[in-house]
């Protein structure tokens, strides 16, 4: 099997575990939201902080927090990300999950209008016909259901913000996710510790937080750990070995699967707006993905032929 075969099998893999994370989240629907994020981000630490470990380069973690300009970007990437996650758990525990899913189909063409509006990139018209589509299913849900979806918003916004603000970080994906979930460590363990022992709100009638009640729900907790950690190391491993356009098109396996998670596993409505936005944006992503591989492919020719015209 090549290099690229083995990247996108990683790539698909990745993109299944985000997809199917939402019956995870259902499953501690009775944790508030809060407490499991505060888990996710200390179980994640501690994941991260093993692979790290194994793969000897905690030094390159040590690096990142001596630079305190590079540390700063790092903690907005980390309240970005950590935001994103807090809505994206909030919205699958409330039977929101086709919102949720929603926004990560608008999220690449969102991330079309921010790099436009903060980087200068020029973009064909075919891209910014897909996000006038995007704009489009947005605006005709906004009206048929009487409300905007914010979440989904919500959603496709802090995430390009965070992969807009990863591009300044001076270190790869898995060490400057540690660094975020280091950084906000603290954070997490304040809110659990008022959980805890302060009977802080948020907790569906209990007096204590529900880890170390339940050998159950405290497993599962514990797991929000590896699920976070494992798919993003796939991706990291997969986009080394495969293209921009390529990681662009597998990565929509993530939202569909959540689509359809939301869909026929927790049988949420499902209403003829919705049918008519999701339309809309599957044809936006339909341009941007065939105008992401010509573009790519473009780029592959310019290579080959620089290439062949300096070995001359």
């Amino acid at each position: 099997m090549s290099d690229a075969q083995k990247g996108i099998l990683a790539m698909a893999a990745a993109c299944v575990i985000w997809g199917l994370s939402a019956m995870y989240y259902k499953l501690v629907a009775h944790v508030p939201p809060l407490e499991v994020l505060s888990h996710r981000t200390l179980w994640s630490l501690v994941f991260f902080g093993l692979v790290l470990a194994a793969q000897g380069r905690l030094i390159e973690l040590g690096r990142l927090l001596a630079r305190p300009r590079a540390l700063a970007v790092v903690f907005v990437a980390a309240l970005a990300i950590s935001s994103n996650w807090f809505v994206f758990i909030y919205s699958v525990q409330v039977g929101h999950a086709v919102q949720a899913s929603l926004g990560y189909y608008i999220f690449p063409l969102v991330a079309v209008a921010l790099g436009f509006v903060f980087l200068g990139e020029r973009h064909s018209t075919l891209k910014w016909l897909a996000v006038a589509l995007a704009c489009a299913a947005v605006a005709g849900l906004t009206w048929g259901l009487g409300v905007a979806p914010w979440a989904s918003l919500f959603l496709a916004f802090t995430f390009g913000t965070y992969g807009l603000v990863k591009r300044s970080v001076p270190a790869g994906p898995v060490v400057s996710v540690t660094c975020e979930v280091l950084l906000l460590a603290p954070l997490a363990l304040i809110w659990l510790w008022g959980v805890h022992s302060q009977g802080w709100p948020g907790l569906t009638g209990r007096n204590l937080g529900i880890f170390g009640h339940d050998l159950g729900d405290s497993l599962l907790l514990a797991f929000s750990g590896p699920l976070t950690a494992t798919p993003l190391i796939l991706f990291s491993y997969a986009s080394k070995r495969v293209s921009y356009a390529t990681v662009g098109l597998v990565q929509y396996i993530n939202p569909t699967l959540q689509f359809l998670v939301a869909t026929l596993v927790f049988k949420e409505a499902f209403t003829g707006w919705h049918a008519v936005a999701f339309g809309l944006i599957w044809t936006a992503l339909a341009l941007y993905s065939a105008e992401s591989l010509r573009q790519d492919r473009a780029a592959r020719r310019a290579a080959i032929s620089a290439g062949t015209s300096g070995t001359r």
